[in-house]
């Protein structure tokens, strides 16, 4: 019997808007979460609207509305994007598997794609503007993932690419939203950036007037804005059409997050794209059994691996470096208590001397998957040392961690010497180190975020700065 065969869009502007390297994405988008502060929410988020430039450009502005997205549990994500590629009527939900991200594949929500491709006309399934080759594919929708990968963790999606914007399409696409989405925990993104090459006065002018529009919770203000020219957005039938729907599952408040132009990066005012982002809330928190459900996963998150399992995951951390020097493919296998999505760090030593260490702070992939990832990173990527060669593999002790989530640090008193890990973020310097580090070189507190600084670039007292943001954690290490 033949197999079915999986269909899965790869990643086409990894690279270019955004980093290819799963460590290197990691830490950018770390980064990014790092330098904003999270909002407090009054309700439950229904949507997000965010920008869709390259991370250097739009990237903060997107990751202060991603941000109010961590700890929350969501089952599925419902991204728009208009269509930069290719012009079409209607809007063309994806059919195929899942979305690949340098972080891994997004398995698409068949049975609510399926729900949604069904209910009008004008919203159905296509491949048309999902195109990930030729010249250039579509990077709308796929910038997103990234943010929510880190933010969620493991989600479905459901991804869809509106070709036109007028009426009958922004219509057909609110009616369709609020009609699938009644009942499931889901969220929706809308993905769009502001007026393009204005100078940057009028660009401000322009978009404010988008703004007012997002901050009333007015589609039809919003609509009459994009339609007069006075005010500018290239997804602008895609905000409108999930104010519009989130209005009709119980949204009560749009909320502005953030405002930036391309010249803040660039330093040229004279031709800007705008770029705003928004969250747009219920009065109502999740349901009970939603709430209940999301507790029983954080629970088993934050589970002990059991002497079997770390047994298990050492294994598969040398396997997979030995597999490269086959030059053969390893699949890592997954058990239930290694399928949870986890962030890790893999060290190689040898002869007690470090030979590499490269993790990743947090990860939508199974916690196997990681493992076996960090361990050729470790083994070849980490600049610091040449890659290792096969004659060495007998001789490599490898340690590994498992992370538990960030959390910022208001008071020094509070980091444990052999509990928690470091992280330091200032200005465009980001420096992590594991909590072993601080008990192999017998540093007291003081001394450990003295040296989280220097890991980061910074002057050993940076931690004290003002706009310093510190991090701590703790690990699981065997």
């Amino acid at each position: 019997m033949e197999q079915e065969r999986t269909e899965i869009r790869k990643a086409a502007v990894a690279g270019l808007f955004y980093p290819s390297h799963p460590v290197e994405l990691t830490k950018a988008v770390a980064t990014l979460f790092a330098s904003v502060d999270k909002m407090p929410l009054k309700g439950h988020p229904l949507a997000i609207i965010a920008p869709h430039a390259g991370y250097p450009y739009s990237g903060k502005v997107a990751a202060k509305a991603f941000k109010i997205l961590e700890g929350e549990q969501i089952d599925t994500v419902v991204v728009i994007s208009p269509s930069h590629t290719v012009f079409f009527r209607g809007c063309a939900v994806y059919s195929g598997d899942g979305y690949q991200t340098p972080l891994g594949v997004v398995e698409i929500d068949k049975e609510l794609s399926d729900r949604i491709a069904n209910i009008h006309p004008l919203v159905h399934f296509a491949a048309t503007g999902h195109a990930s080759g030729g010249a250039r594919g579509e990077h709308g929708l796929e910038v997103q993932l990234p943010f929510l990968q880190i933010a969620l963790g493991r989600f479905k999606l459901v991804a869809i690419v509106m070709g036109d914007q007028e009426g009958e399409t922004v219509r057909a696409l609110a009616e369709t939203l609020s009609t699938a989405l009644r009942d499931v925990n889901a969220l929706i993104v809308a993905s769009s950036d502001l007026s393009h090459f204005h100078p940057e006065k009028e660009a401000r002018k322009l978009d404010a007037t988008i703004q007012s529009a997002v901050q009333k919770y007015d589609a039809d203000l919003l609509m009459e804005a994009l339609e007069s020219g006075k005010g500018e957005a290239c997804g602008g039938g895609v905000m409108a059409a999930v104010m519009m729907a989130t209005k009709r599952l119980g949204g009560q408040t749009a909320n502005f997050v953030d405002y930036a132009t391309s010249g803040e990066t660039t330093g040229d005012f004279e031709e800007v794209v705008g770029y705003l982002s928004a969250t747009i809330l219920s009065g109502d928190k999740p349901s009970r059994m939603t709430a209940l459900l999301g507790s029983k996963a954080a629970a088993k998150i934050s589970d002990v691996l059991s002497t079997e399992d770390k047994l298990l995951l050492k294994e598969i951390a040398r396997k997979a470096i030995e597999a490269k020097f086959a030059d053969t493919t390893y699949t890592p296998p997954v058990t239930p208590s290694l399928e949870l999505p986890r962030g890790a760090f893999v060290t190689l030593k040898k002869n007690d001397q470090l030979r590499g260490c490269i993790g990743q702070i947090k990860s939508s992939e199974p916690l196997s998957s990681v493992v076996a990832l960090m361990a050729l990173a470790a083994a070849f990527d980490d600049p610091r040392f040449p890659a290792v060669v096969a004659g060495e593999i007998p001789k490599l002790e490898i340690e590994i961690s498992v992370l538990s989530r960030l959390e910022r640090v208001h008071d020094f008193r509070t980091i444990v010497i052999g509990t928690h890990g470091l992280m330091i973020h200032l200005d465009m310097h980001t420096g992590l180190l594991l909590p072993q580090v601080a008990i192999e070189n017998a540093w007291g507190v003081a001394e450990f975020l003295e040296q989280v600084c220097l890991k980061a670039g910074l002057p050993k007292g940076s931690f004290r700065d003002r706009n310093a943001e510190v991090y701590r954690f703790s690990a699981d290490v065997f």
